[in-house]
């Protein structure tokens, strides 16, 4: 079929032949994506010493607002990159959330109210997964895309640099010394990116409009169930980042910097096994992948439900839900990869990454209200079971549609 998106590519391009300069190209974009999340995430490990401090009784707004943000922005910064590119857009996006980094670092750190406006800034960085993805895929044949979408979305890691990082260099230097590191490493990152990264030879911008752009993506059903699916995968794996310092402090008793220290631990094992979900994807498809994954993730919410003792109960089970979360963002983008047009991956990368961000956003909140209420966050956990339930479902309705679909698509493969 000529309206393949494989065909548009393998006409050119051999399905397994990386061009020169690819590597170098995702190496760079990675780190970018790595250094912007660990912007991105400087509020979470200190949301519990805000409480301390008593400038809020609860951090939960405060560390899910950047999410909120860098999710929804994310659909028009999609949009822009393709356009613009991501040699332009990531250098870009980089300087800019310097601004609110160091806002907070020097002046908005101090009350609730600033924190809240800096934060709502501080999602600026959260919108560069958006640019990445189809800077990736411009920059790879078909048949790697998976496996180099994964290979970028270790840039999440980022947020592990935070918690590793942030509260022991408030302890040991003050509490403005994390945000002017993260801001010097940003600025740092805009000049290597803006000097070093090139688009790809193949990538041409999108001449239509963004609006017109971001509707024609909406008529597409791969979006929305991406968007789902992306939203329990990457959501969940947000919405644990953010909230599982306080989430540990209040069910298991730990201190702060413990409980900082083992979130960090579940972002590695979540950041080890995206790529591997990109690389399965591309070896076994996606859908086999995100059942594997959903599967895990629903595992272990069952046994988190009934709030096991950490050790070693709860810790596995932390660490299968953390496997299951990266196995599922890493999969989700390969399945954008093989089911859309080159010319609009940033766009549905947007969308999907968005809904991802929300799926982030909305359970701190909601864990939160449920502890307030019932002392227990098991209720939560039930509820993250159910939609990883809904997951499954979703993700066989994509396998029935693609089978209903391969034999229009044969000839093109």
């Amino acid at each position: 079929m000529s309206g393949s998106p494989s065909s548009a590519v393998t006409s050119t391009t051999s399905p397994s032949t990386v061009p020169p300069g690819a590597w170098r190209a995702l190496l760079l974009v990675t780190l970018g994506f790595g250094v912007n999340f660990w912007a991105w995430a400087l509020l979470s490990p200190l949301g519990p010493v805000y409480v301390e401090q008593g400038l809020a009784q609860d951090a939960s707004l405060i560390v899910a607002l950047p999410v909120l943000v860098g999710s929804l922005g994310r659909i028009l910064m999609g949009a822009l990159s393709d356009r613009f590119g991501g040699h332009l857009m990531f250098p870009l996006v980089s300087l800019l959330t310097v601004i609110p980094v160091l806002f907070i670092g020097l002046i908005g750190q101090y009350s609730y109210s600033t924190l809240l406006l800096g934060g709502f800034f501080l999602g600026i960085a959260g919108t560069t997964f958006a640019i990445g993805v189809p800077y990736v895929n411009s920059w790879f044949p078909p048949a790697k895309r998976g496996m180099a979408t994964g290979l970028y979305g270790v840039g999440m890691g980022g947020t592990a640099i935070s918690a590793f990082t942030t509260v022991p260099l408030v302890d040991a230097i003050g509490d403005v010394a994390p945000f002017v590191l993260t801001a010097i490493a940003l600025v740092a990152y805009a000049v290597v990116g803006w000097l070093f990264m090139h688009d790809a030879p193949t990538w041409t911008p999108s001449k239509r409009s963004i609006i017109a752009q971001s509707l024609a993506v909406m008529k597409l059903t791969v979006t929305w169930q991406a968007c789902y699916l992306y939203a329990l995968s990457f959501g969940g794996y947000v919405a644990f980042s953010v909230f599982l310092p306080t989430m540990l402090k209040n069910w298991y008793g730990l201190e702060t910097a413990d409980a900082s220290f083992r979130m960090a631990g579940f972002v590695i094992v979540a950041v080890i096994m995206r790529p591997l979900g990109g690389t399965l994807s591309d070896r076994l498809g996606a859908v086999r992948t995100l059942l594997i994954s959903y599967t895990a993730v629903a595992l272990a919410a069952l046994l988190l439900a009934f709030q096991p003792a950490l050790m070693p109960l709860g810790t596995i089970a932390f660490i299968v839900m953390a496997a299951g979360l990266g196995l599922g963002s890493g999969a989700v983008f390969a399945l954008v990869a093989q089911t859309s047009e080159p010319s609009v991956v940033g766009s549905v990368t947007g969308f999907v990454g968005a809904a991802g961000g929300l799926g982030g956003f909305v359970p701190p909140l909601v864990m939160a209200a449920i502890h307030a209420g019932s002392g227990s966050y098991s209720l939560g956990i039930v509820l993250l079971l159910l939609a990883t339930l809904g997951a499954i479902v979703v993700t066989l309705f994509v396998a029935r549609g693609a089978r209903s679909a391969a034999p229009s698509d044969a000839p093109a493969t």
